[in-house]
């Protein structure tokens, strides 16, 4: 599994954020192609289906994000301000970030992976895990299309129409909903000590980096339009990243980094 996540993720090293975006998509496509292949002959119906939307979801991060890459001016412009390029960086710290990736992307699958392994018969919580992470596919998807859509009629204008109604994120909390079921679709095959701290570390990293993707986006955002009545009003009533849960901002928490 790591020798999957390590060469799909080497592409960072052409681009240094591809190691988080691109390289993430498709270790995740790659990672549930592995398991399906690696645990061909003990395989159940949930199981099929958690490998499957793991796919999904890589290949429609990956390629969604590598649409953007090519033809969003305007992210391009974005994510120089926002992220280093990386070309000053030494390399020995760029291999420890490679690896490190991997190796979050490995633990973010664990869950399946473990219940694979063990031969766990289907039962409630994996159902309940499965469908946890299909919602959130869906969520995130359908987010995403709506803000596209948005900025294409409304370039210089903060969206929230739809899920962006409900909360300002929904995007991320939909990659939170993923991840949240897919370990919950493994914690009734988990045993030992090692595989309960891969399948905790997977979720407790991606759920924080969410909430710093969340942080850097209200940064940009009060950056952008702080001075707008209407986004004033909107960022007072509209939680930042879990819908109903009176959480308004996170730009006060340094320690969040996404």
């Amino acid at each position: 599994m790591m020798i999957v996540a390590l060469v799909i993720s080497a592409i960072g090293f052409k681009k240094f954020v591809w190691f988080i975006s691109l390289g993430y998509g498709f270790s995740i496509t790659g990672l549930g192609i592995a398991m399906l292949i690696m645990f061909r002959s003990n395989l159940n119906p949930v199981t099929i289906i958690l490998s499957v939307l793991c796919i999904i979801y890589g290949l429609r991060l990956g390629g969604y994000l590598m649409i953007r890459e090519i033809k969003s001016a305007s992210y391009q412009a974005t994510m120089k301000n926002d992220i280093k390029d990386g070309s000053s960086m030494n390399i020995v710290l760029k291999i420890v970030i490679w690896v490190s990736c991997a190796l979050l992307y490995c633990c973010e699958v664990s869950p399946v992976f473990f219940r694979m392994k063990s031969g766990a018969d289907t039962d409630v919580t994996a159902i309940v895990g499965t469908v946890i992470m299909a919602l959130g596919i869906i969520l995130e998807s359908a987010s995403d299309f709506t803000k596209n859509k948005f900025k294409k009629k409304n370039p210089h204008s903060f969206c929230n129409v739809g899920l962006f109604k409900i909360v300002r994120c929904p995007n991320y909390f939909g990659e939170v909903l993923i991840w949240t079921g897919v370990f919950v679709s493994g914690v009734t095959a988990l045993s030992g000590v090692l595989e309960w701290v891969a399948a905790i570390a997977g979720w407790v990293c991606i759920v924080y980096i969410m909430f710093g993707g969340a942080r850097r986006l209200e940064l940009r955002q009060n950056k952008n339009y702080g001075d707008n009545p209407e986004y004033q009003e909107y960022v007072k009533k509209t939680p930042i990243l879990i819908p109903l849960v009176p959480l308004y901002s996170v730009a006060k928490y340094k320690w969040l980094v996404g």
